[in-house]
């Protein structure tokens, strides 16, 4: 600690020695408080005298900014007014050229116009001073129509040729009875419904009135006596054996003078039936080797109507 005079160190002495220990300390103590505040001083000056020296920068930076967007501003007011300038020429330039193509359409419509006048007047005179063109005109929508009725009738037939084929070769068709080996249950000229409809759901049943092909164009209509498997027999007397007994039926009520092949025992295959005609002294069938036993595949189908005469039409019953 530095002093003044030498009497001033002498009296600092003197009082320090007269001084005590706790009084010491806190003299100690305010001394470092006074040292801590001095320098506490000392920063916060350096702080602001910082501060005064950014916020001088931060003002000449503003200043620069600003002078700079002024600049700026100018160039883009400088900008604008010349692309409105331009603009307002382009807009100028293209309503002359808008003027000019409305001028021009309108011209063109006007000359179609008369044009189209022309050819109206022309076709009137025409339809006026020429019959054969009145009658050429009122013909031509005819000619039209008489083509669609054509198209219609020639689709309408086609369609009907179709139905008829569908039905013929799938559900039935009509026959006509030629001959009496049917006789007494269909007589010659009857008119039947053959069904064709049945036969491909089910299998022909014993007493079925059948139709088969005999020859080219010529069909046997005849009544299944023997069915798949079965053993066939005529006796001497008349009597038909099925598979040894004897057949009840009252279909045949003549008694049967020829059994032809069928006078000796015949198994039938899986397939084939055996039929006789009602009139059994006048039909050709299963006993005679021409017709022979009747495969399923070639059975067309069943008499199941008499379509005439008209007093016995109805189903044929078995």
């Amino acid at each position: 600690m530095a002093f003044e005079s030498e009497d001033r160190k002498s009296d600092f002495e003197s009082w320090a020695e007269s001084m005590t220990y706790e009084e010491e300390r806190e003299l100690k103590r305010q001394e470092k408080i006074q040292l801590k505040e001095k320098k506490k001083a000392e920063r916060a000056a350096k702080k602001r005298q910082n501060k005064a020296s950014e916020d001088i920068k931060e003002e000449a930076t503003s200043e620069d900014n600003a002078a700079e967007e002024q600049t700026a501003d100018v160039k883009i007011s400088e900008e604008e007014s010349s692309t409105k300038t331009t603009s307002e020429e382009n807009s100028a330039e293209e309503k002359a050229a808008d003027d000019a193509e409305s001028e021009e359409n309108s011209s063109e419509d006007t000359e179609d116009q008369d044009e189209g006048s022309k050819k109206k007047k022309k076709k009137k005179a025409k339809e006026e001073y020429n019959p054969d063109y009145i009658k050429e005109k009122k013909k031509e929508p005819e000619d039209i129509n008489i083509v669609k009725e054509l198209l219609s009738l020639i689709i309408y037939i086609g369609v009907v040729i179709i139905l008829c084929y569908c039905i013929i070769t799938f559900v039935g068709q009509r026959t006509t009875v030629n001959g009496r080996s049917m006789e007494s249950t269909l007589h010659d000229g009857d008119n039947l419904w053959i069904d064709k409809l049945s036969y491909r759901f089910s299998d022909p049943n014993r007493f079925d009135i059948i139709v088969f092909p005999y020859e080219e164009d010529t069909y046997y209509i005849k009544r299944i006596i023997g069915l798949p498997g079965e053993t066939v027999q005529i006796m001497p007397d008349g009597t038909i054996l099925i598979d040894g007994k004897k057949l009840v039926e009252s279909y045949g009520k003549e008694i049967i003078l020829e059994s032809g092949t069928a006078a000796d025992p015949r198994t039938l295959g899986e397939d084939e039936y055996f039929v006789l005609g009602d009139n059994r002294n006048d039909s050709r069938d299963s006993r005679w080797a021409d017709v022979g036993d009747i495969n399923r595949e070639d059975i067309i189908g069943k008499a199941a109507f008499r379509l005439s005469p008209f007093s016995k039409f109805g189903k044929i019953d078995k």
